[in-house]
């Protein structure tokens, strides 16, 4: 597998020598009677770019020449204005379309993000959804009036727009370079991971292989559930501060670390931690130079946290997963806090949550997140799945239209995910595997352990450009992907390949920061 993905990527290198004939050919008159079905084209400019330089995830990318196109479309009647951007490798071009996805309320990226993956070759494209980028909220345009929600702008949120994105941009590849992409690839993580499992799931002839990392699928639910802390904490009144919470984070860790045979840091098998909070109440922890002691309230944060959500009235009902020990308290249970003191705090929901449950379920851009009374909260997760689920949820496990045109799809998710609850795509991939017991066969599901949202935590996490040249293997030459193969984020040299699920990472002796040291059991 290794030699493979080394290949690849060596095939994915491209020169630095410009194409004259292409650096002519960039300019919107070349790109003409652009065709998709409900969509009238507005505009479509395109402008060449030589030895562009840009820092991305802080990777520095140099001597990138691409044309630059931006095509501007609306659905008439619907008074939208959507933008696909996409950008064609000037020299080197590979005979692959990439789509990239976006996050949060975020429908995708802009040609600055675009513009690195030119450099492996791609033709790549992306959408605005006909929202504004870089802006993770939805309070211009959730609403066209108290009451009534923009269903337009939300279709091209949840799926309408991505549709329309890959057909002009295959459409203006096909142009660019006088020939049709022979492969095309979907990339994206949370809001672009539930992207990629739309796609496989509604417009399953799009893509031939599909990277849909950490994906928020489930999202009429688990947004909800993400609020959850935040509602607790609102109930009692009272918000620890950040440190005490990340003191109690590890704790847990220092309880749960060596389930694997290894203390590293890491909790690998967290479905077997156990950790009870409560045996630190009164005892001392350090924040900011000051002594401070473990509160009651830390307590009720942490468990609201890794608990499911629960309704004082009826405990035994279930609606969502919690989160895994080990996981950092600052997604959805962020407090901030005006002194070290622990006096005047509040919380500090992730926008997502808040925004999902004002906007989109109260429909009400005053309404008072912090006011709601258990009743409120527990209703809005019926309400959810009532409005939405059909059209945000993107939990459908029949994939057989994707397995059909042998589509392959790989998805792996961190296990200390503070954002997205990992356990809701394990049972994804359970049901999909309830249908479907060859499921292997087109779609593979990877946990990494000590891994949070898309990237960040102490656990090595699969490089994109490796995943990705894995599953080009896969649909390109069958070579399908058993482990996927995850590097420390922190430099030190840590390696350790991924286990197909449901098998789990279990250290059977040697050098902890070396592969062989572990085993898929």
């Amino acid at each position: 597998m290794a030699a493979a993905i080394t290949l690849l990527l060596k095939v994915l290198v491209t020169s630095v020598v410009v194409n004259s004939t292409l650096l002519e050919r960039c300019h919107g008159d070349s790109f003409i009677d652009l065709d998709v079905f409900g969509a009238k084209v507005l505009n479509v400019i395109a402008t060449p770019v030589e030895n562009y330089s840009t820092t991305l995830m802080g990777v520095q990318h140099a001597n990138l020449n691409f044309c630059n196109v931006t095509v501007t479309y609306t659905h008439p009647g619907t008074a939208d204005r959507v933008n696909v951007f996409a950008c064609f490798p000037l020299t080197g071009w590979n005979g692959r379309f990439l789509g990239r996805g976006g996050r949060g309320f975020i429908t995708g990226v802009d040609a600055g993000v675009l513009a690195p993956v030119t450099a492996q070759g791609f033709a790549a494209a992306s959408t605005d959804g006909g929202h504004t980028l870089h802006k993770q909220s939805a309070e211009t345009w959730a609403l066209n009036s108290p009451g009534n929600i923009n269903w337009n702008l939300l279709e091209d949120y949840a799926y309408k727009a991505l549709g329309d994105m890959t057909l002009i941009g295959k459409q203006l590849t096909s142009q660019f370079y006088s020939s049709p992409p022979k492969y095309s690839y979907w990339a994206g993580c949370s809001t672009g991971g539930r992207q990629g499992l739309m796609f496989a799931q509604k417009y399953p002839e799009l893509y031939d292989g599909i990277l849909a990392l950490a994906p928020a699928i489930n999202l009429d639910k688990f947004v909800v559930a993400e609020y959850f802390v935040q509602h607790v904490m609102n109930r009692v009144g009272h918000y620890p501060l950040p440190c005490e919470l990340d003191a109690i984070n590890k704790a847990a860790v220092e309880a749960c670390d060596d389930m694997d045979g290894v203390e590293d840091g890491v909790i690998s098998l967290p479905s077997l931690c156990r950790f009870d909070p409560n045996t630190l109440v009164g005892n001392d922890f350090e924040c900011d130079g000051r002594t401070q002691k473990f509160t009651k309230a830390g307590t009720v944060a942490a468990n609201a946290f890794w608990a499911s959500p629960i309704n004082p009235v009826e405990r035994e009902k279930w609606y969502w997963y919690g989160v895994n020990h080990g996981t950092p308290f600052n997604g959805m249970a962020g407090t901030k806090c005006a002194n070290s003191s622990g006096t005047s705090c509040l919380g500090a929901p992730f926008v997502v949550a808040e925004e999902f449950i004002r906007l989109f379920l109260a429909k009400d851009p005053d309404y008072a997140t912090t006011k709601m009374t258990d009743d409120e909260y527990f209703s809005m997760f019926h309400r959810a799945t009532q409005e939405y689920s059909s059209m945000l949820g993107t939990s459908d496990p029949d994939l057989s239209g994707f397995k059909s045109r042998g589509g392959k799809m790989i998805t792996w998710h961190g296990l200390a995910d503070e954002l997205i609850h990992v356990n809701g795509s394990s049972n994804y991939y359970k049901q999909v595997m309830d249908l479907d017991k060859n499921v292997a066969d087109y779609y593979r599901y990877f946990e990494a352990p000590g891994v949070n949202h898309c990237f960040g935590g102490i656990g090595p996490r699969p490089e994109e450009d490796e995943t990705l040249a894995a599953l080009m293997a896969w649909v390109e030459n069958g070579t399908a992907p058993e482990t996927l193969t995850a590097r420390s984020q922190a430099g030190d040299g840590t390696v350790r390949e991924l286990c197909l699920y449901p098998k789990t990472l279990v250290y059977t002796g040697g050098a902890p920061k070396k592969p062989a040291s572990w085993q898929c059991q």
